[in-house]
C-alpha cells in the first residue's frame, strides 16, 4: 500500500474516532448506562486512576485486537484504521488527560489558540455537575466558547424554573 493512501487511511479513522468519541461521551458516558464508570472523571480524583480510565481500556483492547488480526491476515487497511485508533488515542491522552486535567508530570498553560479554546471547552463541560446539561462533548473539537456559553445559560429541559 502507498504512504499516502496510508496516511490518509490513519487521518481519515482519526476523524471518525472524534465522532466516535463525541457520540460515546454525550450518549453512553453522559447517559445512565455508561455513568458509572464517567462519573469517576467530574468528581475529585484521589489516585492515579479513575474509573473512567476503563473507557482507554476497551479501545486499547480493540485497537491490540485490530493490529492482531491485521498481522496474523495480512491485512494492510486494517492494520492502518488500527494506527488511527492508536493515534486518536494518543492524541485523546495528550490533549484531554495532559492538557486539561493535567496528568503528566507537567504542566501546559494555553495562552491562545486552538489548545486555549479546547482546554476553556471542557473546563466548561466540567461546569456543570452531574450528567445532566453539560456542553462540548468532544475530544479533539471545541465549538467555539460563546457558544457553549450561551447553551449554558439556556434553560435545561426538566429543570426547575
Amino acid at each position: 500500500m502507498p504512504w499516502w493512501q496510508a496516511l490518509a487511511i490513519v487521518i481519515g479513522v482519526v476523524a471518525l474516532m472524534e465522532l466516535t468519541a463525541y457520540a460515546a461521551h454525550r450518549w453512553i458516558m453522559h447517559g445512565k448506562w455508561g455513568w458509572g464508570w464517567h462519573e469517576s472523571h467530574h468528581q475529585p480524583r484521589t489516585g492515579l486512576f479513575e474509573r473512567n480510565d476503563y473507557y482507554a481500556v476497551v479501545f486499547a483492547i480493540l485497537s491490540i485486537t485490530l493490529f492482531a488480526i491485521a498481522t496474523l491476515t495480512g491485512t494492510a487497511w486494517l492494520f492502518w484504521v488500527a494506527a488511527g485508533i492508536t493515534t486518536y488515542g494518543l492524541l485523546y491522552f495528550l490533549a484531554h488527560d495532559g492538557l486539561v486535567h493535567n496528568r503528566l508530570p507537567f504542566r501546559i498553560v494555553p495562552k491562545g489558540g486552538y489548545l486555549q479554546r479546547l482546554y476553556q471547552a471542557h473546563r466548561l463541560h466540567h461546569a456543570v455537575d452531574g450528567r445532566e446539561g453539560c456542553v462540548s462533548f468532544g475530544f479533539l473539537y471545541a465549538p467555539p466558547i460563546r457558544d457553549l456559553k450561551a447553551q449554558l445559560k439556556r434553560p435545561q429541559p426538566g429543570a426547575d424554573a
